[in-house]
């Protein structure tokens, strides 16, 4: 006779062993029918398992954060269900719920097509209309691994023999189809819907091993309704004219080719507007008390083992080794070479908090199956910094980076920004006890500053946990870009100590800090943010000069001229081409300002202004327009 307790501390007596379905049933039949699944106890636990102790419940709903996991969860088994059913001969992996939606790794000799997506998701929702109960089975683990070998799902045989002995295996069921899962699951897969869609095909290796075999991950996304769905498919087709990647090509701002994987071919205009970017964070850097500095790309392998950098990070770091057999590694962060700037002379507590910034250069490893773009590459630089201060300073430091970085955000469009508490990781350094330091410091810090934020737990650096700035975009998109991290590890591990007001020495802690986080990265999300749309000031190319007749090619080159005089990054079109092509041409080149001049405005020295995104222009003086967009960069630049 189990005694269930809701989460309103109210009580429920049943006479024998009951079900989270019979007991959301009890409660009402709107909550009967949005359920999902049960909390028993704190676990997740499927409807239709019998509870028959007391146990605190509550059950979940489709709408839920977990409901909606669930839900996808169950697309990803549907979908392999349908896939079996269409090419019995393939294999089935793994399939979990990611944000969004859902995968599933399949090992099959022919490779899936676009059109193949269509047939698979049409059978996907014949299942549904089947309603084929889920139903949960607990086997012995040599007769799973024996039944699974036994109808070619090698896969799945070796994902069990590399599960612990005494732990239970579950094997959940569904028409003919049976996987391996640990569950929970819906009752049927009637109760799933038909809100879902399966959108591309990529390559994947099995177990994330590039030397193990390639796989192909059928993604789709699944939501708790239709109209939710709708709202996310529109989200995707608005991003995907947005891809930077596209914007990147139109705008002539850079590519990428198969002789630099995940490395970066800067075109005049990327590299114009790459260093915009640069200028911008030095102009605040120097005005909030940073020191700039550059330090050797390449560095002994003994300095990135003191650092422990290789021991955490050796497999993403390229190296070399030269003739008398000393291995180097090209960085992949800047940290340790900071610190060994700061041990040059004797430092005192007067000297700090010692800020060193450095748009440095790195390199990191990444799966050819993981580059993309802007977004995920091999070389990148960073906007970084390491303040170098004493224990009692953390906070105050803190709160300014913070502002800092809040302050960029606002100047690039980005006002909806969240803050994440990233703590220690697995895979750690140091001491518990400087741990537990670190992570109150910054904690401490965000307090403070009455700063809202949210855990992320186990995500912190292998040295000290971290804030994790989240922007999110204008499609609604969110993306981790700037870092705030407390380190009291790293500045012990390489010997850096300054001298206190006791004349003892001390060990520094050393905030990193990152704003931008990767500029590759960021320009992407700007690019992708204002669909091309760049401010004036940020474009880079900020006016276009276009001729009407050839009769005024001079008068556009003087324009130019001028523009350029006044520091604004100006390009003439002195085609043969009618005036409403060349319009068209630079609006989707995205261009900000395009001036127009003809034989009328030859003579009366003035312009035809139109600026992008508007289907008006206005004839105004030279001097005038020239003067507006000289002070519309000014303005910005002396609000950034």
């Amino acid at each position: 006779m189990p005694k269930i307790t809701l989460p309103d501390g109210s009580e429920r007596q049943f006479d024998a062993a009951t079900r989270g379905a019979d007991i959301a049933a009890s409660i009402g039949k709107s909550l009967a029918r949005d359920a999902v699944a049960v909390r028993v106890d704190g676990e997740l636990w499927d409807l239709g398992r019998d509870i028959e102790s007391d146990a605190a419940i509550e059950i979940v709903t489709r709408e839920s954060d977990e409901g909606l996991e669930l839900l996808r969860h169950d697309a990803a088994h549907v979908l392999a269900e349908a896939v079996k059913e269409l090419w019995p001969d393939t294999q089935v992996t793994i399939g979990p719920a990611i944000e969004n939606g859902f995968y599933y790794d399949f090992a099959r000799v022919e490779p899936f097509t676009e059109s193949d997506l269509e047939i698979i998701e049409a059978r996907m929702k014949d299942i549904v209309d089947r309603d084929e109960p889920i139903e949960r089975e607990v086997w012995q683990r040599g007769k799973a691994i024996e039944f699974f070998r036994s109808i070619g799902e090698e896969y799945k045989a070796e994902i069990i023999e590399g599960i612990p002995p005494g732990e239970t295996l579950t094997l959940y069921r569904q028409g003919n189809f049976i996987d391996l899962c640990r569950g929970p699951h819906l009752p049927s897969t009637g109760k799933l819907g038909k809100a879902f869609k399966l959108t591309r095909v990529s390559g994947a290796y099995w177990r994330g091993d590039s030397r193990n075999d390639m796989l192909q991950r059928i993604y789709g996304t699944a939501w708790a309704n239709e109209k939710q769905l709708r709202k996310h498919v529109n989200m995707l087709e608005e991003a995907e004219k947005r891809d930077h990647r596209r914007l990147g090509r139109i705008m002539d701002l850079f590519h990428f080719q198969d002789e630099a994987p995940g490395a970066v071919f800067w075109h005049p205009k990327g590299w114009a507007m790459f260093q915009n970017l640069v200028d911008y964070i030095r102009q605040k850097q120097n005005a909030a008390g940073y020191l700039e500095v550059n330090t050797p790309d390449l560095m002994a392998r003994s300095l990135w083992e003191a650092s422990g950098h290789w021991e955490s990070f050796g497999d993403h770091m390229y190296t070399t080794e030269t003739e008398d057999g000393r291995t180097y590694a090209i960085k992949p962060m800047n940290c340790p070479g900071h610190v060994q700037i700061f041990k040059q002379g004797i430092k005192s507590y007067r000297d700090l908090p010692y800020r060193l910034a450095e748009f440095g250069k790195v390199h990191r490893y990444e799966p050819s199956g993981a580059l993309h773009g802007l977004l995920r590459v091999r070389a990148f630089t960073q906007d970084d910094a390491h303040i170098f201060c004493t224990p009692e300073q953390i906070t105050a430091e803190s709160i300014a980076v913070c502002d800092l970085i809040l302050g960029i955000y606002h100047d690039f469009g980005f006002d909806d920004v969240r803050i994440k508490f990233a703590d220690r990781p697995e895979v750690r350094v140091g001491e518990d006890a400087v741990w537990d330091q670190s992570e109150a410091a910054l904690k401490k810090a965000l307090e403070v500053a009455g700063l809202d934020y949210e855990y992320n737990p186990n995500e912190g650096a292998f040295y000290g946990p971290k804030l994790e700035f989240v922007l999110r975009d204008a499609i609604g998109r969110d993306w981790q870009c700037g870092t705030l991290q407390v380190d009291l590890n790293l500045p012990g591990r390489l010997g850096a100590t300054y001298i206190g007001e006791d004349g003892n020495k001390h060990t520094p802690v050393i905030l990193h800090r990152a704003m931008f986080g990767s500029l590759e990265r960021f320009i992407a999300i700007l690019l992708e943010h204002h669909a091309g749309h760049l401010p004036l000031w940020l474009a880079p190319t900020q006016v276009q000069v276009l001729t009407i007749t050839s009769e005024a090619d001079d008068y556009a080159e003087e324009v130019a001229a001028e523009l350029r005089k006044r520091g604004l990054r100006a390009e003439t079109d002195l085609r043969n081409e009618k005036i409403a092509y060349k319009v068209r041409e630079h609006s989707v080149a995205k261009v900000p300002a395009l001036l127009a001049v003809g034989q009328r405005e030859v003579k009366n020295r003035t312009v035809a202004e139109r600026r992008l995104g508007s289907k008006q222009q206005r004839v105004i003086a030279l001097d005038e327009a020239i003067d507006g967009l000289e002070r519309e960069v000014r303005n910005r630049a002396q609000s950034s």
